[in-house]
């Protein structure tokens, strides 16, 4: 009888990398000998394959255990609503606001500046777009525009991984599978909010975009400019929540579900 494998060694090799790629950043210390992923406040971001910004997010929980959670357990409601797809995940962006260490999360300054920030690098997001949207189900709480405190950008996929995963047609097959699974996410629940709408709206309008540029490679022609998109006319305004339901609540509302 063979011997059973340890648990870790169970997953594909690329999920494997992914895993020691994203452990390597989360262990990685500034210049002061801090873990970037240690703050106990802060905001991150995540980058797909082509750098495209593609979420937002904060918390105040430790940007270690959130992060974890979005890429590692899927146990949030981005992954869980097939918001956010894993596979697509190429970097991760951390902003630490250290000033807070052991402050409680009901601290209402704390709050403010955390908002502040999160708004300030979702908008930030929203400008390095092609798209000039990406797809947070919920838009951060408008706040005033500023400087962004000091960051660490990190790569979590190895060149093996860019290589089976960054080819265009199994992007265009996983995020078509995406697209699939946030609609039927919409039409199960039927009564969902009208950022996810939105969000499926603009997955679909990724999709189309990577579609057409692998025809246009196809046929030898140059990439469409993403700038025919007029995404604002397609989904309205992406910096300024219209209705109660696109306003974020910080770190509130978990969904403790597991997926394959």
């Amino acid at each position: 009888m063979s011997p059973r494998p340890t648990k870790k060694s169970l997953p594909a090799k690329s999920v494997q990398d992914f895993r020691a790629l994203l452990e390597l950043a989360l262990d990685t210390k500034d210049d002061q000998g801090r873990k970037w992923a240690d703050a106990q406040w802060g905001c991150y971001a995540f980058y797909d394959y082509e750098g495209e910004p593609i979420y937002v997010g904060q918390t105040n929980e430790r940007l270690r255990a959130r992060v974890r959670r979005h890429l590692s357990n899927q146990r949030t409601d981005a992954v869980a609503m097939r918001i956010l797809d894993v596979f697509e995940v190429a970097e991760m962006q951390l902003w630490p606001l250290w000033e807070y260490e052991g402050i409680p999360a009901a601290n209402k300054q704390a709050r403010r500046h955390l908002d502040s920030v999160e708004y300030n690098a979702y908008t930030l997001a929203i400008e390095e777009s092609r798209f000039k949207a990406i797809l947070n189900e919920k838009i951060p709480p408008v706040s005033d525009l500023g400087d962004l405190p000091p960051s660490k950008r990190f790569a979590l996929i190895s060149d093996q991984t860019r290589e089976e995963r960054g080819h265009p047609d199994v992007r265009i097959a996983r995020r078509a599978e995406t697209v699939s699974r946030l609609a039927a996410v919409a039409h199960e629940r039927g009564e969902v909010s009208t950022g996810l709408r939105r969000v499926l709206v603009i997955q679909a309008v990724r999709l189309a975009y990577l579609a057409a540029t692998r025809l246009a490679e196809a046929e030898g022609r140059s990439a469409p400019d993403a700038d025919v998109i007029h995404m604002e006319g397609l989904v309205g305004s992406v910096r300024r929540p219209l209705t109660p339901s696109d306003t974020d609540t910080p770190d509130g509302g978990e969904l403790e579900l597991d997926f394959e």
